[in-house]
């Protein structure tokens, strides 16, 4: 008895224990580590993924599409599931499940080389593709930038199939619809869709909006239908409208295209602009190159010339140098000078670029003949301060702020200058320039003497089509509406020198520039850069042309090979925007006097 009693007593010891420990795990499991269970269970049924928002777009003027982005799609595989052919992995598959998944791999791919081109075995590695780890991976990307349509056609074939293991997610395809139109301004985006190049890049992050996220709870099975669920909206890039005209913009690159190949020139920049406000209504560079085909593009047709690209300027400078004169009260039109053959500077001389005798110039033949000599003569009366604060006034020496990369600021010398400097800096040598900041400068003195930055940018809208704010900058005045009158006066002389020069119907200003060229293979000059500006109409001017041709080798000087397309941009511009064509005749004031 003593005996049973004592191995009961040690039986109910060990279930009291034994009881003690599982209530003590149960305490534990409910009322301390609950929290942690249910924060790592939650975690393992919590699923999401990320919503990309729409890149906004850019349109010129007018509304035409110049950038844009196309639903599309990624195309991704996932060789684990697609060797069990969709069974869980938790499950153990029947023979014919097996055979099914053992026949998976060479289906898909023959279904992938169908619907995005190729041949099965191309696809070979994608659907059985293995990780790090020596496991067949869960995510292989397929193809990129495939359209949705495409991808139905899959998801119809794996379906028909009963094939399991290709998905999808978002993967927008940018267009450019214009092609080669205005392609080194609006630029192109890299194989992730980040802006890379032009306005694509500078404006990338207000472009490419905000990504949002859904969260979902899930199991094996899918969804939980009542399960939690979180969304943050995507929010849409803003879109653009620009001051480009893309009709303008073609006529543009087409004029330039011509002119650069018929003489044989490195490059060409060519620039339209409203000399009221500031707006670039059209800005080519040539070579060029097309946004949505960069294969075979290469980083000199990509560059924006008209911006990135600084040179001296030559004779068309002669209008700014006649500008700060006359502002002074140091010339008028009708100045007088007398020309010699050629005059010293420093230690050389400054000639013509055509042999003459003394001559008895007005200022405004001068201009007109384009004398280095008369210029040079001229400038010597301002002091050098106030000549390179006049020069940085015109927006010179610096960037315009153009929402674009790469902008070069240019040189303009200070007031501690040489003489021969001076010298040089008043007939275009010896400082330098971008297409952009001359064509801005001398709309200045077309304007009245009232300075507008040049603008790209009309117009932005966010992704709710709410209007965004675009800064603009108020114009300033540089010179005096009655100095900008006497270079205006000079200007026309220019173009009723010869008749060829005239655009038909309308009374224009203009100015030639021929520039030795800095090569910098020897650092020396070699070469030349001819260039011509043109405004109509004079009475009331409102467009400006400036063409700058970079080497041309059949032909160099401006009035020869830039002169003729910048006249023909114009003599479109014109009517193409609504100026009213002249009812006056040019005056044919003197170019010369009698001593």
């Amino acid at each position: 008895m003593a005996s049973q009693r004592g191995r009961l007593t040690l039986t109910l010891v060990v279930l009291m224990t034994g009881m003690v420990a599982l209530a003590g795990r149960a305490l534990q499991l409910q009322a301390v580590e609950a929290p942690a269970y249910a924060a790592s269970a939650a975690s393992n049924i919590q699923r999401g993924y990320t919503l990309l928002p729409t890149r906004g777009q850019i349109a010129d003027r007018n509304g035409t599409v110049m950038a844009a982005s196309e639903p599309a799609v990624r195309v991704i595989a996932d060789p684990r599931m697609i060797s069990r052919n969709g069974v869980d992995e938790r499950v153990s598959m029947g023979p014919k499940q097996t055979q099914k998944a053992a026949a998976a791999p060479k289906a898909v791919a023959k279904i992938l080389a169908k619907r995005l081109g190729g041949t099965p075995e191309d696809y070979r590695d994608d659907v059985t593709k293995k990780g790090s780890d020596g496991k067949l991976s869960r995510y292989v990307v397929v193809k990129r930038h495939v359209s949705s349509y495409d991808f139905d056609l899959i998801t119809k074939d794996m379906e028909a199939g009963n094939w399991f293991g290709v998905f999808s997610s978002s993967d927008p395809v940018r267009t450019y619809p214009s092609g080669t139109v205005a392609s080194n301004v609006v630029g192109f985006v890299n194989g992730d869709g980040v802006g890379a190049g032009g306005m694509e890049y500078m404006l990338n992050k207000q472009l490419k909006g905000t990504e949002g996220k859904e969260s979902y709870e899930a199991s094996t099975y899918g969804r939980i239908p009542l399960g939690r669920n979180t969304l943050v909206p995507a929010v849409n890039g803003v879109s653009y409208n620009l001051t480009l005209d893309s009709q303008m913009q073609l006529t543009t690159q087409s004029a330039l295209a011509t002119a650069v190949r018929d003489t044989k020139a490195e490059s060409g920049e060519a620039i339209v602009m409203n000399v009221k406000t500031g707006e670039i209504l059209s800005m080519a560079s040539m070579p060029t190159f097309d946004s949505s085909n960069l294969a075979k593009t290469t980083s000199k047709e990509i560059e924006n010339r008209a911006v990135e690209t600084s040179y001296e300027p030559g004779s068309v400078q002669k209008v700014l140098t006649m500008a700060a004169l006359a502002d002074k009260g140091l010339v008028t039109a009708d100045t007088h000078v007398k020309v010699p053959a050629s005059i010293k500077s420093g230690d050389g001389k400054i000639t013509d670029s055509f042999d003459h005798d003394e001559l008895d110039l007005t200022a405004r033949g001068v201009i007109a003949y384009s004398s280095n000599i008369g210029t040079t003569l001229l400038a010597r009366k301002l002091s050098k301060t106030d000549f390179s604060n006049y020069l940085k006034s015109f927006g010179l020496g610096k960037s315009t702020g153009l929402p674009l990369p790469g902008e070069a600021d240019g040189t303009v010398p200070g007031p501690s200058m040489p003489d021969y400097t001076r010298d040089q800096i008043s007939f275009g040598q010896g400082m330098s320039v971008t297409a952009v900041q001359e064509a801005a400068a001398v709309a200045a003195i077309a304007n009245g003497g009232v300075y507008h930055a040049p603008s790209i940018i009309r117009s932005a809208r966010d992704g709710n089509g709410d209007p965004v704010a675009v800064p603009r900058s108020a114009g300033r005045r540089v010179v005096s509406a009655k100095a900008a009158a006497q270079v205006r006066d000079m200007m026309e002389s220019v173009v009723t020198l010869k008749p060829d020069r005239a655009v038909d119907g309308y009374r224009t200003i203009g100015k030639t520039g021929t520039a030795q060229r800095i090569d910098p293979t020897c650092h020396c000059y070699r070469g030349f850069t001819a260039s011509y500006v043109g405004i109509g109409p004079t009475e009331d001017p409102s467009i400006l042309t400036y063409v700058v041709l970079n080497n041309p080798t059949k032909g160099h000087q401006g009035s020869e090979v830039a002169l003729p397309v910048a006249r023909q941009i114009l003599s479109i511009a014109l009517p193409r925007y609504g100026v009213v064509p002249s009812t006056t005749k040019a005056p044919k004031a003197p170019l010369e006097y009698k001593p």
